[in-house]
C-alpha cells in the first residue's frame, strides 16, 4: 500500500468523508476523478502543499461533477 500523498478539498461533504479525501495519487500532476455512488467527483491539482501526521499532501480542488453513462 502507498503512503498518501494527496489531499481533496471542496465538494459536496455527503459524497466524500474525511477518509475519502486523503489518498495517494500515482500522478499528482493530472486531474482526477471518484468515483461515488452514481457520479465522478472531478478534482483538479493545485500549486499548495500541506503537512499532516509527518505527510506531505498535495492539494486538489474539487471542479465539479459528471453521473455515469448508464
Amino acid at each position: 500500500m502507498h503512503q498518501p500523498n494527496a489531499i481533496l478539498k471542496g465538494g459536496p461533504t455527503f459524497q466524500l468523508t474525511d477518509e475519502d479525501r486523503i489518498r495517494f495519487i500515482a500522478d499528482t500532476t493530472i486531474k482526477v476523478k471518484i468515483l461515488k455512488g452514481n457520479r465522478y467527483e472531478h478534482f483538479e491539482p493545485t500549486h499548495t502543499t500541506i503537512t499532516t501526521d509527518n505527510n506531505q499532501l498535495h492539494v486538489y480542488t474539487w471542479t465539479g461533477y459528471t453521473y455515469v453513462a448508464e
